[in-house]
């Protein structure tokens, strides 16, 4: 079929599966991880602290990691990563599993697992181009790789919601370290023809400052990192607030809490599946306007749904559009930066995106601490919306900016 058409490349495919079966593990600790922490201390500020550990290292290492990736051969720092990231969650399991069940230290491994995940995301990313032969369908393959990450974000909390309520949280932690078995084993497989670098002969702080002026002096690429950084500051870290709305809201218990993790998983791989289809990156801005007004408004609907059944249909919207506005950036970037700056490019990227979002997190949970769940999740759709419109009016506000607009949205 044409929207599997990336995976007639070995390399990819390895990938994909090895990445598959990981990301399933992930998904399964990520939710141990956030059930654990409010059923210990029933604190949203402490739930947005979690995540804010996990995720600060991308918003201060995320543009080294890029020029360090540039210069150094991609495929040996994805294993160190991968080997590095098994360790960690080896080490989280183990306190788990002999019931320490020490706040400050699931800090602490959260931050570790924040640090390696600066290098290895924007590590996987950059590596992306290099398992495809043909750059035509390398959209392809960035919207695949987004619908396997969407279907773990499914099928991951689905089954820590089983085995939270049956076995209990350590056996989560357990499977996230026994998951990245598959993976290496499948990098171990791959055969990658990188391109040779040559020795490099500028500082990388001085390659930095040259990624940061490439980026900032493309107006549309700017713009695009901008719309991803408001966004996670501001709307993203909803998700924060979902083991409350489970709990405390919806009188549920760890099973209830999986369910919404998996209606934003459902979202997403729907939009994924959309965008893995596209024959082109054309598209791709419009659709990031149209996915981030859903979004916002979706965020206002399930804010204030009294049913539960409502509540897991607009989180199926939020996930849908999160996960569209989230690939199309991500593939305009890869698809619109040269190669020389493309590790650098998305650096920013995921700086914005990740580096963002534990920011956001000790907003919206000092937020909902302050004012409640409901009204937090509400301001942060909100937002979502101001800043779309703020987007569009951006992009209108030259003449040329109004015709390339008009053409966009099928206006004329």
């Amino acid at each position: 079929m044409n929207i599997f058409r990336s995976l007639k490349y070995r390399n990819f495919k390895l990938f994909f599966y090895g990445q598959s079966i990981s990301l399933i593990g992930t998904w399964m600790q990520k939710t141990a991880v956030s059930w654990l922490v409010y059923r210990l201390t029933g604190s949203a500020m402490l739930l947005g602290l979690v995540a804010f550990a996990s995720l600060i290292p991308s918003l201060i290492l995320s543009p080294y990691a890029g020029s360090l990736i540039d210069r150094h051969n991609r495929y040996k720092i994805l294993m160190i990563t991968q080997v590095i990231s098994m360790l960690q969650a080896g080490a989280l399991a183990a306190i788990i599993f002999f019931k320490f069940y020490n706040i400050p230290c699931i800090i602490f491994l959260s931050l570790i697992q924040g640090i390696i995940n600066a290098f290895d995301v924007t590590c996987r990313q950059s590596l992306m181009v290099e398992m495809v032969d043909h750059k035509e369908d390398l959209p392809n393959a960035i919207a695949l790789n987004s619908t396997m990450a969407n279907m773990a974000r499914i099928v991951g909390p689905a089954f820590a919601g089983v085995i939270l309520s049956t076995f209990g949280e350590d056996f989560c932690f357990i499977g996230n370290f026994l998951s990245y078995i598959p993976v290496l084993a499948c990098l171990f497989l791959m055969k990658l023809n990188l391109t040779v670098l040559e020795k490099p002969q500028k500082s990388i702080w001085l390659e930095l400052e040259e990624g940061f002026k490439y980026v900032s002096r493309d107006r549309e690429l700017s713009s695009m990192i901008l719309m991803i950084g408001i966004s996670s500051l501001f709307v993203i870290p909803f998700n924060t607030l979902m083991p409350i709305f489970a709990k405390d809201l919806f009188h549920g218990n760890a099973g209830t809490f999986s369910w919404f993790e998996s209606a934003a998983g459902l979202g997403s791989v729907i939009s994924a599946m959309y965008l893995a289809n596209l024959r082109s990156a054309k598209p791709l801005l419009r659709i990031m306007i149209i996915a981030s007004t859903i979004f916002g408004l979706s965020l206002i609907f399930l804010a204030y749904s009294g049913i539960l059944s409502l509540a897991l249909v607009f989180m199926t919207f939020s996930g849908l559009g999160m996960m569209a506005q989230t690939s199309a950036i991500n593939t305009y970037i890869q698809t619109h930066t040269i190669p020389a700056m493309r590790a650098r490019a998305i650096s920013y990227y995921i700086m914005a995106y990740q580096g963002m979002i534990p920011i956001g997190s000790l907003i919206i949970g000092w937020t909902a601490q302050a004012f409640g769940p409901r009204l937090a999740v509400c301001l942060a759709g909100i937002i979502g919306l101001c800043a779309t419109a703020a987007f569009v009016a951006y992009k209108t506000k030259s003449p040329r900016g109004h015709l390339s607009m008009l053409k966009l949205l099928h206006l004329r």
